[in-house]
């Protein structure tokens, strides 16, 4: 199978979503690529029920609802998705560019914007409760129904750590953060928001063992410099962050900056036709925001529509005018 277009989006993630809006806006036609088999990214596949506090224009708005408004806006721009296959080879050239698909899908495009985030991203294990994974052991929360009345331990540290632990403590019978340390890396109004609830927060604690029948019962917890105590437990939810991966991009001759693509302020990568935004680059000053990512892929978008169309103007003019 082959497809043709002008600009081939790699991540349906928000800043994906968006490029592939604002492609259509400037006439482009556009092809988005994710090797999730659903929309929205990172949103979709590990946190729908959060609430995103940092988005122009939505005092508070839960990832799946952010989501669904980028994805019906996208609908404009009438786009070719091609979920579930991952990206494996690129070349460029000065006529344009081809990505080559795991599947054997070649798709010919004018010009080539790499949106993935973190890349392919996998769960860090929580070692103790490797064998209940399923069984009331898991890394994301896509729906709060089955912690309702439930015991949960979260454990870690980070964003998403308290996250759970704020967003599950009204729904939950009882909510209990454990982390290895004293210091927290999460944002101090989400760590403060947690202390003024009900949770329990033990830190200097790891998690030594899970114990059950068919599903979680409960766990045991060791505090440094103390014995193991046991919890009633019914849900663990894992949030120790992710390794990342860039997988086949890595090999495509990507100026790279660990694992982040290196752009210029048209958010240019070092190969011609081929631009990034989102998390997934880098740059001096860069903040990883959604609202940022929105930024970059307009900029990348009117800059690419000039190298496909050297007619054309990097400003199209305000989509407000008639």
């Amino acid at each position: 199978m082959d497809v043709d277009c002008d600009v081939v989006v790699i991540g349906g993630g928000p800043t994906g979503l968006f490029a592939t809006y604002y492609a259509g806006f400037r006439g482009l036609r556009v092809a988005l690529v994710d090797s999730l088999p659903e929309l929205g990214g990172q949103i979709t596949a590990m946190y729908p029920e959060k609430a995103i506090l940092d988005v122009a224009g939505f005092p508070t708005v839960k990832g799946r609802d952010l989501v669904a408004g980028l994805v019906e806006q996208a609908k404009s721009a009438g786009p070719t998705y091609l979920l579930g296959r991952t990206a494996t080879g690129l070349e460029t050239g000065e006529d344009g560019a081809v990505l080559t698909l795991d599947d054997g899908t070649r798709i010919r495009a004018g010009a080539v914007l790499v949106t993935a985030g973190i890349g392919k991203f996998s769960p860090r294990p929580l070692p103790a409760a490797e064998e209940w994974i399923g069984r009331g052991v898991d890394f994301f929360v896509p729906d709060f129904a089955p912690y309702r009345d439930q015991d949960v331990l979260v454990v870690g540290g980070g964003d998403s750590a308290f996250d759970w632990a704020q967003h599950l403590e009204p729904i939950a019978r009882s909510v209990t953060l454990v982390h290895r340390r004293d210091a927290f890396r999460a944002h101090e109004r989400t760590v403060q928001a947690v202390r003024d609830s009900s949770v329990r927060i033990i830190t200097k604690a790891q998690v030594t063992a899970v114990r059950g029948g068919d599903r979680v019962e409960s766990v045991e917890v060791t505090v440094d410099g103390e014995g193991p105590q046991e919890l009633p437990v019914q849900r663990v939810v894992a949030a120790l962050g992710f390794v990342a991966d860039l997988g086949a991009m890595k090999t495509w001759g990507l100026e790279l900056d660990k694992r982040h693509v290196v752009v210029d302020s048209a958010m240019r990568t070092n190969l011609p036709r081929v631009f990034a935004a989102g998390d997934i680059t880098e740059y001096a000053g860069k903040v990883r925001l959604i609202a940022v990512g929105f930024g970059e892929a307009a900029t990348a978008v009117n800059n690419a529509a000039v190298v496909i169309d050297p007619t054309a103007h990097v400003f199209p003019g305000h989509s407000s005018e008639g």
